[in-house]
């Protein structure tokens, strides 16, 4: 047993795939199917935007209360920190104002103006079953299906189509925002544009989100994608660049399983699949696709297959990319997978719901969670520092072109970019891993090359290395402008280490 741990700690760290399986497992799939109709009954059989109106009043009234009260502490949602995706829990939940917000409904879809209005914490799981069905989807949609708006507004999100329309916020048409005054906006690049362009990556501490408008393109059945084993780092550089130039692909992604071996995917849409081709790998049965993938390597030559466009999408959310292989290990054996599998995943916010002290402390001295978006000229030199590093396999690879858009992410060199965003998710493997030393060498490794960190992970940097990664220049002046000192924190004050549990 290990040292300082209780029988019961020690009993969760290492078969907490038992309590997993027997209790957060069922526990999820029934909270999934109550959630997919009420989400059903609400969006067809009541109006939806006349509930909206009055959940903003009362997110209105709220924040005028904070104000007759005092201003005594600064405002945050009161949504449980072990409901966002984010792996960490905000200390502030405990100590900041906590305002009710009930935003969860899809609002309106605007065929005819190609448009989609939603609450914030409408999530992409919900957003597929709504859209697909009716022909339509939206040109970013990041794949795992707890991921909500207002999140990937807030933060950031990425897709395997961001070489092509950028970052989720590129899609995004206008906000709605209560700010701190209690008074709503709606903001877009005509009306209130500085406002508009500052609110992505801003963390809630501009205002409170309660609508957003999202562009609409139309949807295909299948994606056809193609898979291609390269081997070499500077082959993987050369194709991989190569590919996410290429604006033909709908799709580009790629998973390193070594420094020297990859599998590029590239997809479009399509309407019909090749009879013998199609792969619904959204089934419960079927393997995990970093596994499927991984087996690409093998092949002599490029392998396509048609892959229905929702099975696509939420390709990596049975297994939460490779996450959970580490929780239930045996989960992509093929007799679980056809008993258990049509309940998988679990939820990951029940999975952090359900963190002991003993396993929180484990995660944070033996695993890592972490994006990094740097320039795709730094491409092969990035990876061998992360190998080095961290020597994490697999790895997420996925090119987003960034707009010279005014905000908190800008390219340094004032025009339009295209990057990587390398993600590393799971246990290193390397002599004397320290978690603060090691993330300290790649946040001023991801600086100098004129990256970003993504917000949801880990930072160890000073308020001051956060504010040279970070243009605040707009985000400051609109701070200002709406008196949100008093109302919020800085966006830092959220999403550093000191700031999470």
């Amino acid at each position: 047993m290990a040292k300082g741990y209780t029988l019961t700690e020690h009993i969760l760290i290492n078969y907490r795939w038992v309590f997993v399986c027997l209790f957060l497992l069922p526990i999820s799939f029934f909270y999934d199917l109550w959630f997919y109709l009420r989400n059903w009954l609400i969006f067809k059989l009541t109006s939806a935007p006349k509930q909206h109106d009055n959940k903003v009043k009362y997110v209105q009234k709220q924040i005028r209360e904070w104000a007759s009260q005092g201003k005594k502490t600064h405002m945050c949602t009161a949504r449980p920190g072990w409901q966002t995706v984010c792996f960490r829990i905000p200390k502030y939940k405990n100590t900041f104002k906590k305002i009710q917000v009930d935003l969860v409904d899809i609002l309106e879809i605007d065929i005819e103006k190609q448009t989609v209005r939603v609450e914030p914490l409408v999530s992409m799981g919900q957003l597929t079953a709504t859209l697909n069905p009716q022909g339509w989807t939206i040109p970013v949609l990041p794949e795992i299906d707890d991921l909500t708006v207002g999140g990937l507004v807030m933060g950031t999100g990425i897709e395997s189509s961001s070489h092509k329309y950028g970052l989720f916020q590129h899609i995004c048409l206008s906000y709605e925002l209560v700010l701190a005054d209690g008074s709503c906006v709606k903001c877009s690049k005509e009306e209130h544009p500085e406002l508009f362009y500052a609110i992505p990556w801003s963390y809630g501490t501009l205002g409170i989100l309660t609508a957003v408008e999202i562009k609409l393109i139309p949807a295909k059945k299948f994606v056809k994608l193609n898979y291609k084993g390269v081997f070499g780092s500077e082959n993987i550089a050369k194709e991989f660049t190569r590919v996410s130039k290429d604006l033909n692909n709908e799709f580009v992604e790629a998973l390193g399983f070594s420094e020297d071996e990859a599998v590029i995917m590239t997809g479009t849409l399509v309407d019909e699949g090749e009879v013998g081709k199609i792969n619904a790998i959204g089934k419960w049965y079927k393997p995990w696709f970093f596994l499927h993938v991984k087996k690409m390597l093998n092949k002599n030559d490029c392998v396509t297959e048609y892959i229905p466009l929702r099975d696509y999408y939420h390709r990596h959310t049975r297994s939460i990319f490779w996450e959970l292989q580490d929780i239930i290990p045996f989960g992509n054996n093929p007799i679980f997978r056809f008993v258990l599998g049509w309940m998988m995943p679990p939820k990951i916010s029940l999975l952090k719901l359900t963190q002991t002290d003993a396993i929180k402390k484990l995660y944070e001295n033996n695993h890592v969670l972490q994006d990094m978006l740097v320039p795709i000229e730094t491409f092969q030199n990035s990876v061998r520092i992360f190998k080095e590093t961290f020597n994490i396999y697999p790895i997420w690879l996925c090119p987003f072109i960034l707009p010279n858009n005014p905000g908190m992410l800008m390219p340094k060199n004032n025009t339009k970019m295209l990057y990587v965003d390398i993600g590393l998710y799971g246990v290193p493997n390397v002599k004397n891993f320290k978690p603060r030393d090691d993330m300290r060498k790649i946040e001023r490794y991801v600086t100098e090359v004129k990256g970003f960190q993504m917000l949801y992970a880990d930072t160890y940097m000073s308020k001051e290395e956060f504010r040279n990664m970070f243009n605040h220049s707009l985000y400051d002046r609109m701070r200002d402008k709406y008196e949100c000192k008093e109302a919020f924190p800085e966006v830092y004050d959220k999403v550093s280490r000191s700031a999470r549990l």
